[in-house]
C-alpha cells in the first residue's frame, strides 16, 4: 500500500504562469477543499506532499508537458553557501527558456465528498470580543517586545525591506520596522511614472534570485513584469520570520539622543502625527534600539526625515539634496555611501543621496536593494556580530538565507 505521504516532485521555474491551466485550477480546488497539501519552495523545485492521498484512494498523475511562455525568462539557479558579497557565484547566470509545468491531474470524483460547498458555506461561530482580544493582545505583546529592540528600520520601502530581510537572517537579532503608511512598500509597488515594470541593473539581480522573484533577463539588466512582485515577495518572506515586526501606520516623530549617539525613535500613530497642528496633548511613545536604520526616502513632506532631524539639532551640517538624474552615477554612489552617519544611526536608500548631494537615480531599483543589504551588515557590525563589511560573515546554511552577490565595488565600499 502506498505511503500516506506520497511525494510528487516536479520542477517549477516559473510557477506563477500555470494558473491559467484547467488542470491547475482543479488541483488548486482540490487543495483548498481538503487542505492536504503542503508546499516548500526552492529556487528550481517545489515539492508537493499529498498527505493521506493513499488513504483516500487518490491517484494523481503528473503531466510534465511544457510549453514556451513566449517571453524568455532567465534566472540564476545556482545556490551556493559561498555566494557572499564580493564572492562570485559558483555557476554563472543560467539562461534558459522557462517552460510551464503542469501540476498533477486529480480525478473529478474527488470533489464528491467535499467538506463544504459554496452554496451552503458557514463559518464557525465566534464572539466579537475574542477577535478584539486576539488583535490587541498580539499587538501589545509586540510593542512590549520591541520597546527595547536591537534594530529599528524607519521606512519600509525597497531599501528598508531589503535591510530588514538581511537582518532577519540572524534569528537572534530583533528587528522592528516603522512605516507611517498603512501599506508598506514605499515607491516599490510601481516602476517609473506609475508604470508597472521594475528595472533592476545587474548584478543586483542575484538578490532577486535569492528571494525567488521571476524576471526577464536582458544584457545588462533584468525586468520584473510588475514591481509588486518584488515588494509582495520580500514582505511575505520577511514578515514570516519570528524576529521581525512591522509597525505600519506608525510614524517616527523624533529620535532618542543620548550624548552624541542615536539610541532609538519617538513613535506615534501616523494619523496623530499628521494632526499635531489641530490637536494638543497627544504625547508620543518611544522605542529604544541599539541601532537605527533610516530609510526614509528622498526629500518631501514625509521624506528624508532622519537626516533632516540630525541637521536641525546640529549633529550634521547640511542636507544639500539630490542633484539631477544620472542613473549610472547615482546607483554606485548610493551603495558606496551607505554608512553610519552618526553613532547609532545608519542611512540607506535615497536618503543617502539627500545627505550627500549625489544624483537622483530615477526608476531603477537595484541600488535600493543592495544599499539595504549593506546597511544591514553595517548594523550587524555595530552590534558586534559577524558581518560582510568586516569579511567574517557566516550565513545560515539554508539556501534562502544566503546573501546575494554584489560587484567588487560594492563589496569593497
Amino acid at each position: 500500500m502506498p505511503s500516506p505521504h506520497h511525494l510528487l516532485r516536479f520542477s517549477i521555474p516559473f510557477w506563477s504562469s500555470y494558473l491559467n491551466s484547467t488542470h491547475d485550477y482543479r488541483f488548486a480546488k482540490y487543495q483548498s477543499i481538503f487542505g492536504l497539501l503542503s508546499c516548500s519552495a526552492a529556487p528550481s523545485t517545489i515539492v508537493v506532499s499529498i498527505a493521506m492521498a493513499a488513504v483516500m484512494g487518490v491517484h494523481a498523475v503528473g503531466a510534465a508537458t511544457g510549453f514556451a511562455t513566449g517571453v524568455e525568462i532567465k534566472k540564476n539557479l545556482a545556490s551556493s553557501a559561498n555566494s557572499l558579497s564580493g564572492v562570485r557565484m559558483v555557476a554563472a547566470s543560467t539562461a534558459q527558456m522557462m517552460k510551464q509545468t503542469r501540476v498533477p491531474v486529480v480525478s473529478a470524483s474527488l470533489y464528491s465528498d467535499a467538506k463544504y460547498d459554496l452554496n451552503n458555506y458557514k463559518f464557525d461561530p465566534i464572539k466579537e470580543s475574542i477577535v478584539a482580544r486576539e488583535m490587541t493582545r498580539r499587538y501589545m505583546t509586540d510593542m512590549i517586545t520591541h520597546a527595547d529592540t536591537d534594530v529599528v528600520v524607519v521606512g519600509a520601502g525597497s531599501a528598508g525591506l531589503s535591510c530588514a530581510y538581511e537582518l532577519s537572517k540572524n534569528p537572534n537579532v530583533k528587528v522592528a520596522i516603522i512605516e507611517q503608511s498603512v501599506s508598506p512598500g514605499g515607491g516599490a509597488w510601481l516602476g517609473g511614472q506609475l508604470f508597472s515594470a521594475m528595472v533592476v541593473r545587474k548584478p543586483a539581480h542575484r538578490f532577486l534570485d535569492e528571494i525567488e522573484v521571476p524576471y526577464e533577463e536582458m544584457e545588462n539588466y533584468v525586468v520584473i513584469k510588475h514591481a509588486a512582485l518584488f515588494t509582495s515577495t520580500i514582505m511575505s518572506k520577511l514578515l514570516a520570520r519570528p524576529n521581525v515586526k512591522l509597525f505600519n501606520a506608525v510614524a517616527a516623530e523624533d529620535l532618542i539622543i543620548r550624548g552624541d549617539r542615536v539610541s532609538g525613535v519617538v513613535t506615534n500613530w501616523a494619523l496623530v502625527a499628521q494632526n499635531h497642528n489641530t490637536q494638543s496633548c497627544m504625547d508620543p511613545n518611544v522605542m529604544e534600539a541599539k541601532v537605527v536604520v533610516s530609510s526614509c526616502g528622498h526629500d518631501g513632506p514625509f521624506g528624508a526625515t532622519g537626516v533632516k532631524r540630525l541637521r536641525s539639532i546640529g549633529m550634521i551640517e547640511s542636507v544639500p539634496g539630490m542633484k539631477c538624474l544620472d542613473m549610472n552615477a547615482a546607483e554606485d554612489a548610493i551603495v558606496k555611501h551607505t554608512r553610519e552617519i552618526v553613532p547609532g544611526m545608519i542611512v540607506t536608500g535615497m536618503e543617502v543621496a539627500e545627505i550627500d548631494g549625489s544624483p537622483r537615480m530615477g526608476p531603477t531599483f537595484g541600488a535600493m536593494m543592495i544599499s539595504g543589504q549593506k546597511a544591514a551588515h553595517l548594523a550587524l557590525k555595530a552590534l558586534g556580530l559577524p558581518n560582510e563589511v568586516d569579511g567574517n560573515y557566516k550565513p545560515n546554511v539554508h539556501p534562502e538565507l544566503v546573501l546575494a552577490s554584489t560587484d567588487d565595488m560594492t563589496a569593497s565600499a
